[in-house]
Protein backbone atom coordinates (compact mmCIF):
# COMPACT_ATOMS: atom_id res chain seq x y z
CA UNK A 1 0.00 0.00 0.00
CA UNK A 2 1.64 3.22 -1.04
CA UNK A 3 2.31 5.79 1.39
CA UNK A 4 0.33 9.15 1.05
CA UNK A 5 1.92 12.98 1.29
CA UNK A 6 -0.31 16.09 1.69
CA UNK A 7 1.62 18.79 -0.57
CA UNK A 8 0.92 22.78 0.07
CA UNK A 9 1.93 24.94 -2.69
CA UNK A 10 1.37 21.86 -5.01
CA UNK A 11 1.18 24.23 -8.04
CA UNK A 12 4.21 26.16 -7.28
CA UNK A 13 7.81 25.83 -8.53
CA UNK A 14 9.52 23.34 -5.65
CA UNK A 15 5.93 21.54 -4.53
CA UNK A 16 5.59 20.70 -8.37
CA UNK A 17 8.98 19.00 -8.49
CA UNK A 18 8.30 17.55 -5.22
CA UNK A 19 5.19 15.85 -6.10
CA UNK A 20 6.40 14.59 -9.30
CA UNK A 21 9.43 12.70 -7.46
CA UNK A 22 6.93 11.15 -4.90
CA UNK A 23 4.03 10.12 -7.46
CA UNK A 24 7.54 8.43 -9.36
CA UNK A 25 8.37 6.66 -6.50
CA UNK A 26 4.68 5.23 -5.99
CA UNK A 27 3.42 7.69 -3.37
CA UNK A 28 -0.29 9.63 -3.24
CA UNK A 29 -0.04 12.98 -3.02
CA UNK A 30 -3.12 15.48 -2.11
CA UNK A 31 -2.16 18.53 -3.52
CA UNK A 32 -3.45 22.08 -2.09
CA UNK A 33 -3.12 24.92 -3.53
CA UNK A 34 -4.60 28.64 -3.65
CA UNK A 35 -3.39 29.54 -7.95
CA UNK A 36 -2.90 33.08 -7.02
CA UNK A 37 -2.07 35.36 -9.62
CA UNK A 38 1.21 36.39 -7.94
CA UNK A 39 2.33 34.96 -11.46
CA UNK A 40 1.33 33.65 -14.14
CA UNK A 41 -1.61 31.52 -13.47
CA UNK A 42 -1.00 29.66 -16.55
CA UNK A 43 2.72 27.95 -15.55
CA UNK A 44 0.75 26.41 -12.14
CA UNK A 45 -1.98 25.14 -14.74
CA UNK A 46 0.65 23.66 -16.89
CA UNK A 47 1.99 22.27 -13.56
CA UNK A 48 -0.96 20.83 -12.21
CA UNK A 49 -1.91 19.15 -16.07
CA UNK A 50 1.82 17.26 -15.87
CA UNK A 51 0.97 16.34 -12.14
CA UNK A 52 -2.75 14.91 -12.56
CA UNK A 53 -1.90 12.53 -15.52
CA UNK A 54 -0.94 10.35 -12.33
CA UNK A 55 -4.21 8.62 -10.85
CA UNK A 56 -2.31 8.77 -7.90
CA UNK A 57 -2.35 12.56 -7.37
CA UNK A 58 -5.30 14.46 -6.31
CA UNK A 59 -5.95 18.24 -5.86
CA UNK A 60 -7.75 20.98 -3.75
CA UNK A 61 -7.85 24.41 -5.03
CA UNK A 62 -8.46 26.79 -1.80
CA UNK A 63 -6.18 29.34 -0.52
CA UNK A 64 -3.87 28.34 3.19
CA UNK A 65 -6.72 30.85 4.99
CA UNK A 66 -9.62 29.28 4.23
CA UNK A 67 -9.05 26.90 7.57
CA UNK A 68 -12.56 24.50 6.93
CA UNK A 69 -11.62 23.86 3.35
CA UNK A 70 -7.80 23.12 4.48
CA UNK A 71 -8.95 20.89 7.56
CA UNK A 72 -10.72 18.95 5.84
CA UNK A 73 -9.04 17.93 3.08
CA UNK A 74 -5.77 16.95 5.23
CA UNK A 75 -8.66 15.11 7.50
CA UNK A 76 -9.91 13.15 4.23
CA UNK A 77 -6.27 12.69 3.01
CA UNK A 78 -5.09 11.05 6.69
CA UNK A 79 -1.71 11.69 5.53
CA UNK A 80 1.70 9.90 6.75
CA UNK A 81 3.99 13.02 5.60
CA UNK A 82 2.59 16.92 5.19
CA UNK A 83 5.10 18.97 3.23
CA UNK A 84 3.99 22.38 3.67
CA UNK A 85 5.51 25.22 0.61
CA UNK A 86 2.44 27.07 0.14
CA UNK A 87 3.04 30.92 1.05
CA UNK A 88 3.29 34.26 -0.31
CA UNK A 89 6.98 34.42 -1.43
CA UNK A 90 8.90 37.36 -2.64
CA UNK A 91 11.59 39.64 -0.79
CA UNK A 92 10.88 42.80 -2.83
CA UNK A 93 7.26 42.10 -3.05
CA UNK A 94 6.87 42.19 0.63
CA UNK A 95 7.62 45.83 1.10
CA UNK A 96 4.80 46.38 -1.26
CA UNK A 97 2.29 44.00 -0.02
CA UNK A 98 3.09 42.99 3.62
CA UNK A 99 -0.67 42.25 4.48
CA UNK A 100 -0.48 39.21 1.97
CA UNK A 101 2.47 38.10 3.88
CA UNK A 102 0.50 37.87 7.59
CA UNK A 103 -2.36 36.05 5.52
CA UNK A 104 -0.58 33.71 3.38
CA UNK A 105 2.40 32.91 5.67
CA UNK A 106 1.65 33.41 9.65
CA UNK A 107 -2.32 32.59 9.58
CA UNK A 108 -1.91 29.78 6.66
CA UNK A 109 0.92 28.33 8.19
CA UNK A 110 -1.00 28.28 11.93
CA UNK A 111 -3.64 26.69 10.17
CA UNK A 112 -1.79 23.73 8.37
CA UNK A 113 -0.13 23.18 11.70
CA UNK A 114 -3.62 22.92 13.40
CA UNK A 115 -4.67 20.81 10.64
CA UNK A 116 -1.97 18.57 11.51
CA UNK A 117 -2.24 18.09 15.10
CA UNK A 118 -5.76 16.71 13.80
CA UNK A 119 -4.38 13.98 12.12
CA UNK A 120 -0.76 13.47 13.83
CA UNK A 121 1.00 12.78 10.27
CA UNK A 122 4.80 10.71 11.11
CA UNK A 123 6.81 14.21 10.33
CA UNK A 124 5.15 17.73 9.54
CA UNK A 125 8.23 19.43 7.31
CA UNK A 126 7.83 23.24 6.13
CA UNK A 127 9.64 25.64 4.30
CA UNK A 128 11.84 28.72 5.27
CA UNK A 129 13.99 30.30 4.12
CA UNK A 130 18.03 31.15 3.68
CA UNK A 131 16.44 35.17 4.48
CA UNK A 132 16.36 34.64 8.02
CA UNK A 133 19.90 34.45 8.51
CA UNK A 134 19.65 38.43 7.88
CA UNK A 135 22.26 40.54 8.74
CA UNK A 136 24.43 37.91 10.01
CA UNK A 137 27.91 38.18 7.77
CA UNK A 138 29.71 34.96 9.91
CA UNK A 139 29.19 32.25 6.66
CA UNK A 140 28.61 30.15 5.87
CA UNK A 141 25.54 30.16 7.48
CA UNK A 142 24.78 27.31 9.79
CA UNK A 143 21.92 26.24 11.57
CA UNK A 144 23.08 26.97 15.03
CA UNK A 145 23.77 30.99 13.84
CA UNK A 146 21.40 32.82 15.62
CA UNK A 147 19.28 34.77 13.04
CA UNK A 148 17.16 37.79 14.59
CA UNK A 149 18.35 40.34 12.10
CA UNK A 150 15.80 39.48 9.49
CA UNK A 151 15.81 42.20 6.76
CA UNK A 152 12.97 41.89 4.71
CA UNK A 153 9.31 41.85 5.97
CA UNK A 154 8.81 38.34 4.09
CA UNK A 155 12.21 36.78 6.13
CA UNK A 156 10.20 37.87 9.18
CA UNK A 157 7.63 36.15 8.65
CA UNK A 158 9.83 32.79 8.17
CA UNK A 159 11.21 33.84 11.48
CA UNK A 160 8.03 34.05 12.83
CA UNK A 161 7.12 30.13 11.46
CA UNK A 162 9.69 28.79 12.76
CA UNK A 163 9.43 29.96 16.09
CA UNK A 164 5.87 29.03 15.62
CA UNK A 165 6.51 25.18 14.76
CA UNK A 166 8.93 25.47 17.45
CA UNK A 167 6.08 25.59 20.07
CA UNK A 168 3.96 23.77 18.36
CA UNK A 169 6.46 20.46 18.55
CA UNK A 170 6.98 21.45 22.18
CA UNK A 171 3.83 21.44 23.05
CA UNK A 172 1.76 19.03 21.57
CA UNK A 173 4.59 16.58 20.36
CA UNK A 174 4.31 16.50 17.14
CA UNK A 175 7.74 16.53 14.73
CA UNK A 176 8.54 19.25 12.93
CA UNK A 177 11.43 19.95 10.23
CA UNK A 178 11.85 23.67 9.04
CA UNK A 179 14.17 23.91 6.21
CA UNK A 180 15.91 26.71 5.27
CA UNK A 181 16.25 26.70 1.12
CA UNK A 182 19.18 28.52 -1.01
CA UNK A 183 18.26 30.50 -4.08
CA UNK A 184 16.60 27.71 -5.55
CA UNK A 185 16.41 27.47 -9.53
CA UNK A 186 15.47 25.07 -12.54
CA UNK A 187 13.24 24.13 -15.12
CA UNK A 188 9.58 25.22 -13.99
CA UNK A 189 11.02 28.40 -12.01
CA UNK A 190 9.02 31.09 -11.20
CA UNK A 191 8.73 34.30 -13.71
CA UNK A 192 9.53 36.89 -10.72
CA UNK A 193 13.02 34.55 -9.95
CA UNK A 194 16.12 36.58 -11.71
CA UNK A 195 17.16 33.22 -13.49
CA UNK A 196 13.95 33.53 -15.39
CA UNK A 197 13.92 37.20 -15.92
CA UNK A 198 17.63 37.37 -16.86
CA UNK A 199 16.88 34.54 -19.14
CA UNK A 200 13.62 35.87 -20.80
CA UNK A 201 15.52 39.33 -21.24
CA UNK A 202 18.61 38.17 -22.80
CA UNK A 203 16.94 35.86 -25.50
CA UNK A 204 14.61 39.17 -26.08
CA UNK A 205 17.29 41.47 -26.18
CA UNK A 206 16.63 43.72 -23.45
CA UNK A 207 18.69 45.05 -20.64
CA UNK A 208 18.55 43.05 -17.46
CA UNK A 209 19.17 45.02 -13.87
CA UNK A 210 22.16 43.54 -12.08
CA UNK A 211 21.49 45.01 -8.13
CA UNK A 212 24.77 45.95 -6.14
CA UNK A 213 26.61 46.90 -9.13
CA UNK A 214 27.43 42.48 -9.54
CA UNK A 215 29.09 42.66 -6.13
CA UNK A 216 26.56 39.77 -5.25
CA UNK A 217 27.05 36.47 -4.13
CA UNK A 218 24.56 33.16 -3.99
CA UNK A 219 24.43 29.62 -3.18
CA UNK A 220 22.27 28.64 -6.22
CA UNK A 221 20.79 25.34 -5.58
CA UNK A 222 19.18 23.11 -8.38
CA UNK A 223 15.45 22.16 -7.71
CA UNK A 224 16.00 18.51 -8.18
CA UNK A 225 18.82 18.72 -5.70
CA UNK A 226 16.47 19.99 -3.10
CA UNK A 227 13.28 18.15 -3.77
CA UNK A 228 15.73 15.23 -3.32
CA UNK A 229 16.88 16.65 0.48
CA UNK A 230 13.31 16.99 1.50
CA UNK A 231 12.85 13.66 0.45
CA UNK A 232 15.79 11.97 2.61
CA UNK A 233 14.47 14.21 5.74
CA UNK A 234 11.33 12.68 5.56
CA UNK A 235 12.94 9.80 7.87
CA UNK A 236 15.06 12.09 10.19
CA UNK A 237 12.08 12.60 12.29
CA UNK A 238 13.08 14.77 15.13
CA UNK A 239 12.72 12.77 18.23
CA UNK A 240 13.16 9.51 17.11
CA UNK A 241 16.93 9.06 16.30
CA UNK A 242 20.47 10.43 18.28
CA UNK A 243 21.52 14.06 17.73
CA UNK A 244 24.34 14.22 15.37
CA UNK A 245 27.27 16.60 14.97
CA UNK A 246 26.51 20.58 14.78
CA UNK A 247 22.79 19.41 15.46
CA UNK A 248 20.41 22.15 15.72
CA UNK A 249 17.63 19.30 17.08
CA UNK A 250 15.85 21.14 20.37
CA UNK A 251 16.25 20.25 23.61
CA UNK A 252 12.98 20.65 24.23
CA UNK A 253 10.89 19.63 21.38
CA UNK A 254 11.00 17.13 18.35
CA UNK A 255 11.92 19.91 16.08
CA UNK A 256 14.93 20.95 13.95
CA UNK A 257 15.96 23.44 11.38
CA UNK A 258 17.63 22.09 8.31
CA UNK A 259 19.59 24.27 5.42
CA UNK A 260 19.37 22.91 2.05
CA UNK A 261 21.94 24.34 0.05
CA UNK A 262 25.02 23.88 -2.37
CA UNK A 263 27.38 24.63 0.03
CA UNK A 264 29.30 27.29 -2.73
CA UNK A 265 28.84 30.53 -3.39
CA UNK A 266 28.50 32.15 -6.88
CA UNK A 267 28.91 35.49 -7.96
CA UNK A 268 26.15 36.66 -9.48
CA UNK A 269 28.49 37.95 -12.84
CA UNK A 270 28.92 34.29 -13.31
CA UNK A 271 25.87 33.47 -13.46
CA UNK A 272 25.27 35.76 -15.71
CA UNK A 273 27.91 35.12 -17.55
CA UNK A 274 26.46 31.18 -17.71
CA UNK A 275 22.79 32.30 -18.74
CA UNK A 276 24.93 33.86 -22.07
CA UNK A 277 26.60 30.87 -22.72
CA UNK A 278 23.45 28.52 -22.75
CA UNK A 279 21.56 30.74 -24.44
CA UNK A 280 23.98 31.91 -27.26
CA UNK A 281 23.48 35.67 -26.40
CA UNK A 282 25.07 38.53 -24.61
CA UNK A 283 23.39 40.34 -21.52
CA UNK A 284 23.36 43.98 -21.53
CA UNK A 285 23.97 44.98 -17.90
CA UNK A 286 21.74 47.62 -16.22
CA UNK A 287 24.32 47.87 -12.73
CA UNK A 288 22.28 49.12 -10.05
CA UNK A 289 22.46 49.71 -6.29
CA UNK A 290 21.18 46.97 -3.88
CA UNK A 291 17.36 46.56 -3.22
CA UNK A 292 15.93 47.25 0.37
CA UNK A 293 15.20 44.18 2.02
CA UNK A 294 18.22 42.39 0.17
CA UNK A 295 21.11 41.18 1.52
CA UNK A 296 24.95 41.09 -0.61
CA UNK A 297 25.84 37.24 -0.13
CA UNK A 298 24.09 33.77 1.02
CA UNK A 299 26.11 30.27 1.67
CA UNK A 300 24.98 27.45 3.22
CA UNK A 301 26.78 25.29 5.59
CA UNK A 302 25.00 21.86 4.48
CA UNK A 303 27.08 19.36 6.86
CA UNK A 304 23.77 18.65 8.54
CA UNK A 305 21.63 17.07 5.90
CA UNK A 306 24.17 15.29 4.98
CA UNK A 307 25.07 13.86 8.55
CA UNK A 308 21.45 13.21 8.71
CA UNK A 309 20.58 11.60 5.54
CA UNK A 310 23.88 11.16 3.10
CA UNK A 311 22.28 13.43 0.63
CA UNK A 312 24.72 16.05 -0.38
CA UNK A 313 23.45 18.64 -2.95
CA UNK A 314 25.83 18.82 -5.93
CA UNK A 315 24.67 19.96 -9.07
CA UNK A 316 26.83 22.36 -10.75
CA UNK A 317 25.16 25.98 -11.22
CA UNK A 318 26.76 25.62 -15.00
CA UNK A 319 25.13 22.27 -15.63
CA UNK A 320 21.86 24.01 -14.00
CA UNK A 321 21.44 26.75 -15.70
CA UNK A 322 22.16 24.98 -19.37
CA UNK A 323 19.52 22.80 -17.86
CA UNK A 324 16.63 26.02 -17.44
CA UNK A 325 17.14 27.39 -20.63
CA UNK A 326 16.86 24.25 -22.46
CA UNK A 327 13.65 23.93 -20.78
CA UNK A 328 12.77 28.10 -21.51
CA UNK A 329 13.67 27.89 -24.86
CA UNK A 330 12.45 24.52 -26.02
CA UNK A 331 8.73 23.91 -23.91
CA UNK A 332 8.19 27.12 -21.82
CA UNK A 333 8.59 30.25 -24.76
CA UNK A 334 6.93 28.51 -27.58
CA UNK A 335 3.64 27.71 -25.21
CA UNK A 336 3.69 31.53 -23.77
CA UNK A 337 3.57 33.04 -26.99
CA UNK A 338 0.62 30.86 -28.27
Amino acid sequence: MSKTAFVTGAAGFIGFHLARLLLEEGWTVHGYDGMTDYYDVKLKERRLEILSRSARFHMTRALLEDAATLTSCVAAARPDIIVHFAAQAGVRYSIDNPRAYVDANIVGTFNVMQAALDVRPAHLLMASTSSVYGANTQMPYAETHKADTQMSFYAATKKANEAMAHSWAHIHGLPITMFRFFTVYGPWGRPDMALFKFTKAILEGRPIDVYNHGNMWRDFTYVDDLVRGIRHLFDAIPGTGASVAGDSLSPVAPWRVVNIGNSDKVRLEDFIDAIEVAAGRKAIRNYMDMQPGDVPATWADARLITALTGARPGTDFVTGVRAFVDWYIHDYAGQAAG
